[in-house]
């Protein structure tokens, strides 16, 4: 590495790497084709009659008092003490709108076998994602491995290679936010993206350390420059260049101290997710290039540490961007922004069609909207409809929030061309969205996402830990554009 930059050797980068083919061949080995012995899963509504399960199966459903509440589950046993059947509860008979991954449920308190679905399923592919998304487990520092599998034969219906698509975008997501910051810094998000890039045929390109400011990447440098690992931008190519422009741009912050401004222990503890916009970026390019989206896709993270050192970027300092607009810091903990803005600035350049950012950028939104619900800018009506039902429709919820543009006088700084955060407490998420739009001048739509890129407590195919929020919305509208 060049300049005060030193090689960091990494645990991950020599034996923990993220790599697809594993991951991928972990899940064909959980899906099994239709016809293959296995336990029926039998889903059952609230006030529903059980007779038709047979005389057994009501009977114990009867002597365990047992209610078919939304997420519930009872194993009937057989004669010889075997799991003849499992019955998951699905409350109403519109379940599938309030709680698309309600199959989730099942890997959690399920023993380890094959199991099918029985009966008609109002989504098949819905269905069989739930199902895998709730057998995620973060288990690559357990001495214990991962235990005994939980295999599902695939639904009537149900398209495998598109289910497997998403399954296998939202586990390398998982993954790359769950692992820890001592192993995953930089460099190896770097090796994560090119091991995607290797896997679909896209070109990448790295300007990594110093070459950062030779290539007019000032505020990556500044904000990355503190750490012993070296800041980068990564700029991923996919696709035919006659398509529609499809440009992501994720925050890759691998670690977040708050930099000068720095956090307290309590607020420190899961920094290691502040890279989820990046973890969400990636996860949306392996569905589009794994399914071969007719998409000419372009997918940008500007990778560091916010650090402390003697060469940490100050509160107060005046620093120059990409674009020519010179930015006040007013608080060193907003660093997000700050490489997003020169990021941004590179994927504008070639007027996209759709840019879209995905970044864990302020608390203000979970202030407001909490862990799961992400708030969702957008500059193009249309755009921003077809996301909200994309992403009701896949159980990938968002929120719309205003470019509320009379908020933009709170940027304004009296030495520079703007500040990068706020004169007061209100509006954050906004203010923040604001900050980002000022970098953008030629792109068609913009869209940005403010995604918290975690899961507090386990619901149906979310366990708790690192989730790549909004990414199958995003899939899941382009998806049905580009059929349409």
């Amino acid at each position: 590495m060049r300049g005060p930059f030193k090689t960091h050797p990494g645990f991950f980068m020599q034996t923990h790497v993220t790599s697809l083919d594993p991951l991928r061949q972990t899940l064909e080995d959980l899906v099994l084709e239709p016809g293959s012995p296995s336990i029926p899963i039998e889903l059952v509504a609230s006030g529903e009659d059980v007779s038709r399960l047979g005389t057994r199966a009501a009977r114990w459903v009867e002597a365990r008092g047992w209610k078919p509440s939304q997420g519930s589950v009872l194993l009937v046993p057989s004669g010889d003490g075997a799991i003849e059947m499992v019955l998951l509860g699905t409350g109403g008979s519109d379940w599938v709108a309030e709680a698309p991954m309600l199959t989730g449920a099942l890997p959690g308190v399920l023993p380890a076998g094959d199991y099918r679905f029985a009966g008609e399923l109002p989504n098949p592919d819905l269905a069989a994602l739930g199902f895998l998304k709730g057998c995620y487990r973060f288990t690559r520092y357990k001495s214990g491995g991962s235990g005994d599998a939980k295999r599902l034969v695939l639904p009537e219906r149900a398209d495998r290679p598109h289910v497997l698509a998403l399954a296998e975008a939202v586990y390398l997501g998982r993954d790359l936010i769950n692992t820890p910051a001592n192993d995953l810094g930089p460099g190896e998000l770097e090796a994560v993206a090119r091991d995607v890039a290797k896997t679909f045929g896209a070109t990448i390109k790295v300007t990594e350390g110093s070459n950062l400011l030779a290539d007019n990447f000032p505020m990556i440098h500044a904000v990355g420059r503190a750490s012993d690992r070296a800041p980068r931008l990564i700029d991923l190519h996919w696709g035919s260049e006659s398509a529609p422009k499809v440009t992501i741009v994720g925050k890759g912050i691998c670690f977040d101290t708050g930099g000068l401004n720095l956090k307290p222990g309590n607020a420190m503890n899961l920094m290691k997710k502040d890279m989820g916009g990046a973890a969400a970026a990636l996860a949306f390019a392996v569905m589009v290039m794994r399914t071969k989206l007719p998409v000419r896709l372009r997918v940008i993270i500007p990778a560091a540490d916010n650090s402390v050192a003697g060469n940490a970027f100050r509160p107060g300092d005046i620093l120059p961007s990409r674009n020519g607009m010179t930015v006040e810091i007013g608080n060193t903990d907003a660093e997000g922004r700050l490489v997003l803005a020169d990021a941004i600035s590179l994927a504008d350049e070639e007027a996209p069609d759709y840019l879209v950012t995905f970044a864990t950028l302020t608390g203000a939104a979970r202030v407001a909207l909490g862990p799961d619900l992400p708030p969702f800018y957008a500059t193009d009506e249309a755009f921003a409809e077809g996301m909200i039902q994309a992403a009701s429709a896949v159980g990938d919820p968002i929120w719309r929030m205003p470019f509320w543009a009379p908020y933009d006088n709170m940027l304004k700084s009296s030495i520079a061309d703007v500040n990068h955060i706020s004169d007061g407490p209100f509006a954050g998420s906004v203010t923040a969205a604001l900050f980002l739009k000022r970098f953008v001048k030629d792109a068609k739509c913009y869209a940005h996402l403010d995604i918290y890129g975690w899961v507090p407590s386990a619901q149906p195919g979310r366990p708790r830990g690192g989730e790549p929020h909004a990414a199958r919305a995003l899939y899941e509208y382009f998806r049905g554009e580009l059929n349409a």
